[in-house]
């Protein structure tokens, strides 16, 4: 798996056979600077209860722009499951919503 800041990279529609993309889109260095949440790298899923950590430039573009993905991976279910108020991850340290 790899980091992209190319929307246009084919390689982040590409899914490999652990369910995972090829490649994940990511903020820009700079863009990752100006943080409005913490950086927190583990998530869980409420369906299975499997704890995920991502790495630091994906948790880094979800603290400074929390809305920017749709979706997250579960390391349990092999799949991407949606964020936000209606998602199905929460963050271990607060057990907030993924993606609010």
């Amino acid at each position: 798996m790899s980091l992209t800041t190319d929307r246009n990279d084919g390689c982040i529609y590409e899914i490999m056979p652990d369910g995972q993309q090829k490649c994940y889109l990511i903020l820009p260095d700079g863009a990752r600077q100006e943080l409005i949440r913490p950086i927190r790298e583990s998530y869980k899923h409420l369906k299975c209860g499997t704890v995920t950590t991502m790495p630091r430039k994906i948790a880094e573009t979800y603290a400074a722009n929390p809305h920017f993905y749709g979706g997250t991976f579960c390391a349990g279910c092999h799949q991407h499951f949606p964020v936000g108020e209606d998602g199905e991850f929460v963050w271990l340290d607060d057990e907030t919503k993924v993606g609010t």
